[in-house]
């Protein structure tokens, strides 16, 4: 569809017959007649000589071509626009963070994969985040992975594929044996901050209890539901294990309820593979959807014509002109007889 960002600009198009209107039409003085007895001839004839002006008129051929020139000029000065179909872009208006333990403990082989093979629990999770995140298309996601202290490993984005390949490429114990849990929502919380969305979800996978963390978990969970943070959390593991792979299921159970989020236990890959079906039938996808129409200038199209219609009447004015002092050859053959 074709459109003028500049419509006011065609109030222009009759400006030239406003000068033509209102001002005097081009005069060129000549001396029309030049005999010594001027003064006597006016006299026996009772006129009195004044001075006198050629009125330059020109052709209508000459008058349409300066037209159209004229219309093309005042199109192209008012910007035309050819608008291209309609381009549909999905702004996402939710965040979601990922939090990944990466304690030692993680490398005990406890899990079964899609294969049936038996791995350790951070393959397993990974195989099944993989997926979780493929379907979060919408929404943009970061990583944060943790151990005995937490970093960011992937901030918010909606490039899915640079999460899932950060992911895979994790490992136990690359960010220390012990688990900073607490620490890791702190700077989950962190993260959040700098986010611009009102959805914001955090899902916090562990598979130990809290041991190198400076910040209470508790505390991290009341500042995160201040700040409209919703934490899930998740444990992986066996429940009923000692000492540092100890599952403190009462602090991951307060730190989901005091966020408003929900707490699940798995001691499979396919107990884990569930939770994170309830947790993405929760986390349903949202989208805002935007419609843009991109215009592109085609203000050349009217200059080309405009150009064209000058270049036309030059070379008309040309060949009118040779045609006016081309010498008369019949009157030239008619002396020579």
């Amino acid at each position: 569809m074709l459109t003028l960002a500049y419509a006011w600009v065609l109030a222009l198009l009759p400006l030239p017959l406003l000068v033509w209107w209102l001002s005097p039409p081009h005069r060129e003085p000549r001396k029309g007649l030049v005999v010594p007895f001027l003064g006597r001839l006016a006299k026996l004839s009772a006129e009195q000589p004044a001075e006198g002006a050629i009125i330059m008129r020109g052709g209508w051929t000459r008058v349409g071509f300066l037209a159209v020139g004229w219309i093309c000029t005042v199109l192209a000065l008012a910007r035309p626009q050819w608008i291209e179909p309609p381009i549909t872009k999905q702004i996402p208006v939710r965040d979601l963070l990922l939090a990944v333990d990466l304690s030692g403990s993680m490398e005990t082989r406890d899990f079964k994969n899609a294969a049936g093979k038996t791995v350790d629990r951070l393959s397993a999770v990974k195989e099944v985040l993989d997926d979780f995140i493929a379907l979060r298309s919408g929404d943009r996601v970061g990583l944060i992975f943790f151990g005995s202290a937490p970093f960011v490993q992937a901030p918010f984005t909606e490039d899915l594929a640079v999460c899932r390949e950060l992911l895979s490429e994790a490992q136990p114990k690359m960010a220390g044996p012990q688990t900073a849990f607490g620490d890791a929502l702190g700077l989950a919380i962190t993260v959040f901050d700098r986010s611009t969305v009102k959805e914001r979800v955090l899902i916090a996978l562990t598979d130990g209890n809290d041991t190198a963390s400076k910040v209470p978990p508790a505390k991290a969970a009341e500042i995160a539901k201040d700040k409209g943070i919703v934490i899930h959390t998740i444990s992986v593991g066996d429940p009923k294990a000692a000492g540092e792979d100890a599952l403190d299921v009462d602090a991951l159970k307060a730190v989901a309820s005091t966020s408003g989020g929900i707490y699940a236990h798995a001691e499979s890959r396919e107990e884990l593979e569930k939770i994170y079906q309830k947790i993405d039938a929760l986390e349903t996808h949202k989208a805002e959807t935007v419609n843009h129409r991109p215009r592109r200038d085609v203000y050349g199209w009217p200059l080309a014509v405009a150009f064209g219609v000058s270049l036309v009447q030059q070379v008309w004015q040309l060949l009118v002109s040779a045609r006016t002092q081309r010498p008369d050859r019949t009157a030239e053959q008619k002396e020579a007889a």
